[in-house]
């Protein structure tokens, strides 16, 4: 959700001065990229994956304040609620060895998480829904104490005019509830992958991991059960719009969570004068500074959640990036898992990009957008729309067409050769078996009908370090 914000209450006064910073910020981006400002570099590679806290109940607990002192891992931090943290990845330019890189490191810090939640009775679990969680466990007296989180949760329901916000959620099974709060957010944890560009290439970047949304929220599936309902493979994605759900009446595209309202066209930094003019204000803090480190900019775009969401970040001389942040993966099942994700992303996108045909001109953003939420409802057995305007099943398509094109991409990105085979192998194996998270635990809470087994099963293959294709039921 950010850094933390300086203030816990906003006058009008910071809402006009917010909006005058803001406005000369996002011109002086759209100035910056046409005097060709931003960093034209090669690719760099990151993540972001949120886990949960849990006791030997298997049940949420709210305690990361002390095992982040414990941690004392600048890579490990707080999230919305005490009973989630957030694990970084340290970036790596995109050739050689920076996946299995990657893997090491989260399998290093991951390992260290476990440790210290151990000293202090808990686990952590990473996985996009937890099974076992309860409605009365998502109150205010679970958030972690940030001004940023509570003046969050103030904004939204300003915006809201007060009115609680309500979830209605049909699948497997539907589920309807009201809730007063945001923290609703904090049952929604994912696996972030960030990916800079060179700005030359940000807006093909950008409009190719939206038409890639879709088959990865497929391939990595993993929240199909929320307070003991079956309802989305990846129910995260509809939860998590509905829980900071603030948007203009008649304007569903413009909800802070959201697939979003189009393609890019060649100016990337048309997303940020889209945030200006269609997404009011959540958090007025107002910094010092110049305009050039597009400081107020920066939080606005950090309150408005699409899946794909373009970012600015800094060179170490100070120039400003691009950098494309893929949201529509969840946590889990497996560190393997996760990088492999993260892999076919990579390689994928890369070849899209790069088409002498941009796939956006072959598939209208109105499909993207379908095929997206109709992946998450069904997983791997949902049917999409491609480029060639037929449809088929999207493990099919993942396995015909979208990992043979992520193998090409990882090998003109000069990757290890051992690399690609041993994540896209793992991408091959799930797509064959058609297990991945969300099915194996459908097919785990068929066999048992107990969630509180399903979780301990979950952490204990978690715990091995294996793929979740190779999970017994």
């Amino acid at each position: 959700m950010g850094k933390e914000i300086g203030s816990d209450g906003f006058t009008d006064d910071d809402f006009v001065r917010f909006g005058q910073r803001l406005e000369q910020e996002t011109a002086h981006a759209h100035d910056a990229y046409l005097s060709g400002g931003f960093a034209n570099a090669g690719l760099v590679a990151g993540f972001e994956l949120e886990a949960w806290l849990i006791d030997d109940h298997f049940f949420p607990v709210p305690r990361n304040v002390s095992f982040l002192q414990r941690m004392a891992n600048p890579l490990v931090v707080p999230e919305l609620s005490l009973f989630n943290v957030e694990i970084n990845g340290t970036p790596q330019a995109l050739r050689a060895t920076a996946l299995s890189q990657l893997e090491r490191e989260l399998t290093a810090t991951w390992q260290q998480c476990q440790r210290v939640a151990a000293d202090e009775g808990m686990a952590l679990i990473a996985i996009g829904t937890l099974p076992t969680l309860r409605e009365r466990d998502l109150s205010l007296t679970s958030m972690s104490p940030s001004k940023r989180y509570a003046a969050l949760n103030e904004q939204v329901l300003r915006l809201r005019g007060g009115r609680p916000l309500t979830l209605d959620i049909a699948g497997i099974d539907t589920l309807t509830a009201t809730h007063a709060d945001v923290m609703l957010e904090a049952a929604t944890t994912s696996f972030q992958v960030h990916l800079q560009t060179p700005v030359s290439e940000a807006a093909r970047t950008y409009n190719a991991s939206q038409v890639l949304a879709a088959p990865l929220v497929a391939l990595a599936a993993n929240s199909p059960f929320l307070f003991g309902r079956a309802l989305w493979h990846e129910t995260r994605i509809p939860l998590f719009e509905q829980a900071v759900d603030c948007c203009q009446p008649g304007h569903p595209e413009h909800r802070r969570v959201t697939f979003g309202s189009g393609y890019l066209g060649d100016d990337p930094t048309a997303c940020f004068a889209e945030n200006l003019s269609s997404y009011p204000v959540l958090l007025p803090y107002e910094e010092t500074g110049p305009v050039n480190s597009y400081a107020h900019l920066r939080l606005h775009n950090g309150t408005i959640w699409r899946w794909n969401r373009l970012l600015i970040g800094f060179e170490k001389d100070a120039a400003p990036h691009l950098r494309v942040e893929q949201r529509v993966m969840p946590a889990g099942p497996s560190v393997i898992d996760m990088i492999a994700n993260a892999a076919l992303y990579y390689g994928a996108v890369r070849c899209l990009a790069r088409r002498t045909e941009a796939p956006e001109t072959q598939l209208p953003f109105a499909v993207a957008r379908d095929n997206f939420y109709r992946a998450a409802r069904y997983g791997l057995e949902a049917q999409v729309i491609w480029l060639d305007g037929r449809r088929e099943n999207v493990a099919e398509l993942l396995l015909r067409e979208l990992l043979p094109l992520a193998r090409e991409g990882l090998a003109e990105l000069d990757l290890a050769a051992a690399d690609i085979t041993r994540y896209l192998d793992v991408i091959g194996a799930r797509l064959r078996s058609r297990q991945n998270g969300a099915a194996w635990q459908l097919a785990h809470y068929a066999k048992y009908q107990d969630f509180f087994r399903l979780t301990a099963d979950y952490l204990e293959h978690q715990r091995r370090l294996v793929p979740v294709h190779e999970w017994p039921i």
